[in-house]
């Protein structure tokens, strides 16, 4: 009787290990396109499980889910590589996995007289973020290197929030927008005018790879230790974002959370979502990532990325 009571437990325990999922707990922020693609993969999780379930934490913004990374409260969250890069100099040792290389761009109305770099000058320019955004720093490089224009010095410099800069542009405030994708794809929807954008900008520089930009963020140690698992995440991320690119059906789904309702808006947005797939991220695109880190470096004069003149061994996370 103690025999078979013995065998029973080994294997109720047995049953109850091959059940047991690995619990990833990811932190978005509302309205953010990680928001948009979970109801498509938590349908793709149903139809086909994996050996993880996601656990939602909903953040008020991207230096919130910093905190809770490094606090241990959630998992993953979607950052840039320049944060992970400067956490590993200071020793706390997060990696980088590519989500997408969604770039900002330069947005002037359809009847503006700016129609290159040097036309900017005199001109009120509305630079979504600060001093540090990135799409500002390289504007800046490629203006210095391309035409020999200190782009800082002509313009009339306008730093506001995103949502901020666009109403200022429709309300005649500022000449220029340089803001967000998602931001620009709604001026582009309106009859706006794009002068350039961050790969037109980076190809000016020399990159001709796609670098993304942003990607799922997390702690070095932990994603070793669940290595299985969170590839299965990042390919059913992978697959969730195609599925919204390629089936209306599944777009139309998520339509409420990008909360847009003018058809042709929704048409750009998508436009531009789906133009920031990442196709591939291998030794070249981890190489130009490193250019444009020296860039970065240079023109900011180390406030963006910290002391280090190269990007920190061991930034990327690799899958093989």
């Amino acid at each position: 009787m103690k025999m078979n009571f013995f065998f029973l437990s080994l294997l109720l325990s047995a049953n109850c290990l091959a059940v047991e999922k690995t619990v990833i707990r990811i932190g978005v922020q509302a309205g953010g396109t990680v928001e948009w693609e979970l109801p498509v993969l938590q349908e793709a999780l149903k139809a086909k499980p994996a050996d993880f379930e996601l656990e939602i934490k909903h953040l008020a913004n991207i230096d919130a889910g910093k905190a809770a990374l490094e606090s241990g409260a959630v998992d993953i969250i979607v950052s840039d590589w320049i944060w992970v890069s400067g956490q590993r100099e200071k020793g706390s040792y997060v990696a980088f996995y590519p989500y997408a290389d969604t770039s900002g761009a330069l947005v002037v109305p359809s009847d503006s007289g700016i129609h290159s770099l040097s036309d900017l000058k005199g001109k009120r320019l509305g630079i979504a973020g600060g001093e540090l955004d990135k799409n500002w720093l390289l504007l800046q490089t490629l203006a210095s290197q391309q035409q020999d224009i200190e782009i800082d010095s002509i313009v009339e410099k306008v730093f506001s929030t995103p949502t901020l800069i666009n109403e200022q542009i429709k309300q005649g405030r500022i000449d220029a927008a340089l803001t967000y994708w998602h931001f620009a794809a709604r001026l582009e929807a309106e009859g706006y005018r794009t002068i350039i954008d961050g790969r037109t900008i980076l190809q000016g520089l020399g990159i001709q790879e796609a670098v993304a930009n942003l990607g799922f963020v997390f702690k070095q140690g932990w994603a070793d230790q669940h290595s299985q698992p969170l590839k299965q995440f990042f390919d059913a991320s992978k697959q969730a974002r195609q599925t919204l690119c390629s089936s209306d059906g599944a777009w139309q789904k998520v339509i409420p959370l990008t909360k847009i309702d003018d058809e042709l808006t929704q048409k750009h947005l998508r436009q531009s979502y789906c133009a920031g797939n990442i196709d591939q991220w291998g030794e070249a695109e981890r190489k130009a990532a490193g250019k444009v880190y020296v860039l970065l470096h240079k023109q900011s004069k180390q406030a963006l990325t910290g002391k280090s003149e190269q990007l920190q061994a061991g930034t990327f996370w690799l899958t093989n």
